[in-house]
């Protein structure tokens, strides 16, 4: 998997610290993603007339795409890629766009019905709920919704501290326990 860092002076500062790292130095956060469609024409309409993103340009074999989110807005799409990704170590599963609430969750349903789409069902995943679907070009998309969020089960003081479950995975607390590495959680200045 390729990342790359870029920099971007339009957006504001990420307001943490830590050690020598300051605001101006600091990752503010993911520009966006690349996406590798087997048909990349089909991938160009879903994207301009399906999600609504803008086509801000083409350079070489890359189309870049905007929305209208400050973080994570910018999807790049190559035009030719070199072959069909294999799921496993180095890949991405699917990409994530944001639904607000609820009532737009199902209205983000209903389209992708009526354009001919296999939505899954709206899926309860604890901390959000999300509904997937696949273009002709074999990108997945999932729509997630914001709430309930992360203090679903503890609060905003006590995140990151224990490893929380939602129950369909509390069978399997022990072999995911052993798999994780251990972190080191560390409070950063400014929070």
């Amino acid at each position: 998997m390729q990342l790359e860092l870029v920099e971007d002076s339009e957006r504001s500062l990420n307001p943490w610290t830590f050690g020598e790292i300051k605001p101006e130095n600091a990752i503010k956060g993911f520009s966006g993603a690349t996406l590798y469609s087997a048909q990349s024409y089909k991938t160009v309409d879903v994207m301009e007339n399906l999600l609504g993103l803008t086509c801000v340009g083409q350079e070489n074999e890359y189309v870049r795409f905007t929305s209208e989110g400050t973080l994570g807005n910018t999807i790049g799409l190559k035009l030719n890629p070199p072959a069909r990704g294999l799921m496993g170590a180095g890949t991405v599963h699917h990409i994530a766009w944001r639904a607000e609430n609820d009532s737009q969750h199902k209205q983000w349903r209903d389209i992708l019905l009526d354009k001919g789409y296999r939505p899954t069902d709206i899926l309860d995943r604890n901390y959000f709920k999300a509904l997937y679907f696949q273009e002709e070009g074999g990108i997945l998309f999932e729509m997630a919704t914001d709430p309930p969020g992360f203090t679903v089960d503890e609060p905003k003081s006590d995140l990151g501290k224990k490893l929380l479950l939602p129950s369909w995975l509390e069978s399997k607390r022990k072999e995911l326990e052993e798999k994780l590495p251990q972190i080191e959680v560390r409070v950063m200045e400014g929070e």
